[in-house]
């Protein structure tokens, strides 16, 4: 605040991918490349593998796809606390280059991501200030837990277990550590730095994106940056200061507490998984009222019952005969559901390729019209064989390749750049059969995310598509920034402004073979 009122910073806002989350973000940003990037995590039907941003091994085979050499971090720069290098000689806390992994795998030229650890600790007196910060954090959690409680303030999630014990691990040590890496490379001159503080969205994921706690973080990550703007005047060289956020939140009551069933469960009855027990209605009256102003179905949903009508499908051909089963767990036979934040994933593991919705209408006739119609679910991408990639909503489709509409636009509440970005993911290798984003309600600003979060991201629908950058006003301003891999383009002018050298052409440097899963 103090920087835009003394007009040293320009704040600007920037829309992420449909993938409003850190890892194709970050990738995106540091890479310029995010292509294939699902989610947080995300199924790969021809290696019968989830791939998890937050797994060392995951991440660096993320790395090693999108890496040409030439990331932004590139020539000697830093990178700390991130999912990813950038190419950087200089690298802590990085997932994508942590000890474990082996020599050929992990990623980064000189890459010891436990470095930045060892450094700090190694002073006593750090041990001492940040421990004891965390043990404070531990009861500022347990407090504000209660206090939730008590005042039963909705939505909420469960902050038990071991999540009080957790917490402090992103809110103060990594801060801690990461804050003391970046103020050593200014120290070294080194020329460009990336550093990563998740304390507030994690937080914010089990509080809320405007709880006071969630705020605290806040101010603590501000304090933070206040010390990062004293120290740089103490380089041997001039640096400025770009603030950022990679994505935004959006609240809402989690999916799971909101209807009594998680979206894997769902999806697994509807093709023939062993059903779970029934939840137990929080609220009888809204219940049964919701279910019969759902019972005759939305336009959408009846379309496509008609067509299954149509089409003379028996109950014996309800799915394909299972096959072998893999590594990863079936929600049901031959039907894998992967979900990450504001989205989830169902593949059927029994098709090669992307499985069409005319062949998912035949083999697995009430899926379609029972997901279009829930209250939770905001639209879905499937692949038609006759109109290309098709939007279903529960009122509406929209045909993407044409941009014919029918019945209510399903993307009307996600902002004018929905369809670009959907259609870019429809084109994904690894694009799942059926591509679910929760229900968006533009009157209350909230979203039911398929994780047990209150503020949430990772699909469209609100804040969490909005993230923004604070930049000092010398620099050159930008435009419309539509993804990351166009918002890695304006940090790389930037860098050409300041005099940092231009990369020479984009080449693939020496990397091992894909990682097995």
């Amino acid at each position: 605040a103090a920087w835009l009122r003394e007009d040293s910073h320009t704040l600007g806002m920037w829309h992420t991918d449909w993938s409003s989350q850190t890892g194709a973000s970050v990738c995106g940003i540091l890479h310029g490349d995010n292509h294939d990037i699902l989610g947080f995590r995300w199924y790969e039907k021809d290696r019968d593998h989830v791939m998890a941003c937050a797994h060392p091994r995951d991440a660096a085979e993320i790395e090693r796809r999108h890496s040409n050499g030439h990331g932004l971090l590139a020539n000697g720069g830093a990178a700390h606390g991130n999912l990813f290098t950038g190419d950087a000689d200089h690298v802590s806390l990085t997932m994508s280059a942590v000890p474990v992994l082996p020599k050929g795998v992990r990623r980064g030229h000189n890459a010891r991501s436990a470095d930045g650890y060892y450094a700090y600790f190694a002073r006593p007196v750090n041990v001492i200030r940040t421990f004891g910060t965390a043990l404070v954090d531990v009861g500022r959690e347990l407090w504000a837990s209660t206090i939730q409680k008590r005042a039963d303030v909705r939505p909420r999630v469960n902050r038990g277990g071991l999540y009080p014990l957790a917490r402090p691990g992103t809110t103060v040590i990594t801060r801690d550590v990461v804050v003391s890496a970046i103020i050593e490379d200014i120290l070294e001159g080194r020329p460009v730095v990336y550093a990563d503080f998740l304390g507030y969205d994690e937080v914010a994921h089990h509080s809320g994106i405007e709880r006071f706690d969630a705020k605290a973080v806040l101010r603590g990550i501000d304090q933070q940056i206040g010390r990062l703007h004293r120290a740089t005047r103490l380089g041997p060289r001039p640096y400025h200061l770009v603030i950022l956020s990679d994505h935004g939140q959006t609240q809402g009551w989690a999916f799971t507490d909101r209807f009594g069933e998680s979206i894997e469960s769902y999806v697994g009855r509807l093709c023939g998984g062993t059903p779970t027990a029934p939840a137990k209605r929080r609220n009888t009256t809204e219940g049964w009222q919701m279910n019969a102003a759902l019972a005759e179905g939305g336009l959408i949903a009846r379309r496509l019952r008609s067509r299954v009508e149509r089409a003379e499908v028996h109950e014996e051909r309800h799915r394909t005969p299972e096959g072998t089963p893999g590594e990863v767990a079936r929600v049901a036979p031959g039907v894998v559901c992967v979900v990450s934040g504001h989205i989830a994933m169902v593949s059927f593991t029994e098709h090669e390729g992307r499985v069409p919705l005319e062949t998912i209408e035949t083999e697995y006739p009430e899926l379609l019209p029972t997901l279009v119609d829930h209250p939770g679910i905001g639209f879905m991408l499937v692949q038609s064989k006759e109109f290309g990639p098709v939007v279903l909503g529960r009122d509406g489709l929209h045909r993407l390749a044409t941009g014919v509409t029918i019945g209510t636009d399903p993307l009307r509440d996600y902002g004018p750049h929905a369809p670009d970005l959907i259609r870019r993911v429809a084109t994904f290798p690894h694009c799942a059969d059926i591509m679910i984003n929760s229900n968006y309600d533009p009157d209350t600003e909230m979203a039911s995310p398929f994780e047990p979060h209150v503020g949430s991201h990772g699909g469209l629908g609100g804040p969490q598509a909005r993230g923004f950058v604070m930049y000092p006003t010398s620099f050159r301003p930008f435009g419309e920034v539509l993804g990351a891999e166009t918002l890695h383009a304006v940090f790389r002018d930037w860098l050409t402004d300041l005099g940092h050298p231009q990369p020479t052409e984009a080449r693939k440097e020496s990397t091992p073979d894909p990682i097995p899963s």
